[in-house]
């Protein structure tokens, strides 16, 4: 069987992460159930890592999140996109090999597959802003491959695709939630 590419590693441990919130079975026995397939020394190294950081330091992943949404409840929240967030900030914080575009990247599109419509853009607003916050402080660490800048770039164009900026809503007091009008997500925080 050939070795899975580092996206589907990523979704088998959002899938693990989800069986275990949802069932309160030991991480032990869901990995075993849901990651027997997994091959390669280094899936399995990045999954137990990924698995290990985003259980162990949940509530400090929670309060990244719910500093950069308003007026909102972490429970309201669609679980799925928590789990994804929880992944994006677990690797920001602890994977100083992983470039933090590939991080951000990766959570987006996991988002959009797996989640509602405007899942993608949520995911994105939140993880740029807890990078911009990280590099700010300097909080963000960073080496070898990990440093690499990794913006996407138009294929058509050679010009960096645009992504969506949260923080120029007009005439929008900054501390009001804005929603989406479809999926009632919160706004992020600027």
């Amino acid at each position: 069987m050939p070795q899975l590419k580092r996206r589907e590693v990523r979704i088998k441990v959002m899938q693990v992460l989800y069986a275990h919130e949802i069932s309160k079975e030991p991480i032990i026995k869901i990995k075993k159930d849901l990651m027997s397939d997994l091959e390669g020394e280094d899936n399995l190294t990045f999954s137990d890592t990924l698995i290990k950081h985003v259980i162990e330091n949940e509530k400090l992943l929670d309060e990244f999140i719910l500093g950069k949404v308003l007026n909102w409840e972490l429970e309201r929240m669609a679980l799925v996109d928590r789990i994804i967030m929880r992944m994006g900030i677990a690797e920001l914080l602890y994977f100083p090999d992983i470039p933090p575009k590939v991080s951000i990247n990766e959570a987006i599109d996991i988002a959009k597959e797996y989640c509602t419509r405007s899942s993608g853009k949520f995911v994105n607003g939140v993880l740029d802003g807890i990078h911009d916050d990280l590099k700010r402080d300097n909080k963000l660490v960073k080496t070898g491959r990990g440093l690499l800048n990794t913006e996407s770039k138009n294929k058509n164009s050679g010009k960096s695709r645009k992504t969506p900026d949260f923080k120029k809503k007009k005439n929008v007091p900054s501390n009001k939630t804005i929603k989406d009008k479809n999926t009632k997500k919160p706004a992020v925080k600027n």
